[in-house]
């Protein structure tokens, strides 16, 4: 598995699984699979409900826990110093491990300057090895990095051929901060299966379409963690190591990037009150 360098020494595979809307049921299953197939990057969230399935499927697994990197990310209900290093210890617990390679603020919401205080802490105890944002605009990324004495390793975006970050990335790069790409397959968007820009370089590569959006973001240096919960898919999106687009193909793929939607942007008060409220939504445990 190709890996890419964190701005800490931290070696981290380019390429994993993500296990974002895998049900708490299934989540176990499909790590194991995953596994089985050769990821060893592996995304979760507090916020996914679905911790304990990827740590059961670490213990099971049989792969050693220092050949696996684990990711996962603290959520707004878990914010401030106090809260966030209760949660640190939580997510510990539900994954079987005494580490988390990557910790990330899942939401720019609520008291993440606090939360990034308890995640400092938790590198300094040893419960974690690198430390990361996720969806944080350039704007609240800067505000972010210049206040961290511990700087950002990544920040976690959607990244994908019709959403290619490059404003971002140009921010990220003054820290030494690479994007780490959520929906890298555009979350089963129509357009990438039938984009004639794409289809014409899957064919002359012998590859799939998707095959073509991940080595895309591969060369790009940005690390992908696509989803599927069917093996042969999983394999699928794995076998991107051995073609290599050209300079004039990855220009080609620039012109498709689109300008945000407004009502899945961050910047939009409605998606943040829905943020807000997630817990109180999806976890019936979860009154505050």
């Amino acid at each position: 598995m190709q890996t890419i360098k964190l701005n800490n020494g931290i070696e981290m595979p380019v390429l994993g699984y993500g296990v974002f809307q895998v049900s708490p049921e299934e989540c176990e299953r499909c790590v194991l699979d995953a596994i089985s197939t050769g990821y060893r990057l592996i995304d979760t969230a507090q916020a996914y409900y679905n911790e304990e399935g990827v740590g059961n499927a670490v213990t099971r697994c049989g792969v050693p826990r220092n050949e696996l990197f684990l990711t996962t990310k603290i959520w707004i209900s878990n914010a401030g110093e106090t809260n966030a290093a209760r949660s640190i210890d939580e997510s510990l617990r539900k994954l079987h491990t005494d580490y988390i390679d990557l910790l990330l603020i899942h939401q720019p919401f609520s008291d993440y300057p606090g939360t990034w205080r308890a995640m400092e802490k938790a590198v300094k105890d040893g419960k974690v090895r690198a430390i990361g944002l996720s969806n944080f605009y350039p704007d609240r990324f800067v505000d972010m990095a210049e206040y961290a004495e511990i700087k950002p390793a990544v920040n976690q975006l959607k990244t994908n051929v019709f959403s290619q970050q490059w404003e971002a990335e140009a921010e990220m790069n003054l820290y030494d901060t690479h994007i780490m790409a959520w929906a890298p397959l555009a979350q089963g968007n129509p357009e990438l299966l039938t984009n004639p820009v794409l289809t014409a370089l899957a064919e002359r590569y012998n590859k799939t379409v998707q095959q073509v959006a991940l080595r895309y973001l591969i060369q790009r240096g940005i690390i992908a963690i696509p989803k599927s919960t069917h093996t042969e898919r999983m394999k699928q999106n794995l076998d991107v190591f051995d073609f290599a687009l050209t300079p004039e193909d990855m220009e080609s793929i620039r012109p498709l990037d689109k300008p945000d939607d407004f009502r899945w942007s961050h910047r939009n008060p409605e998606l943040v009150k829905f943020l807000l409220n997630y817990d109180r939504q999806f976890n019936p445990d979860n009154k505050k």
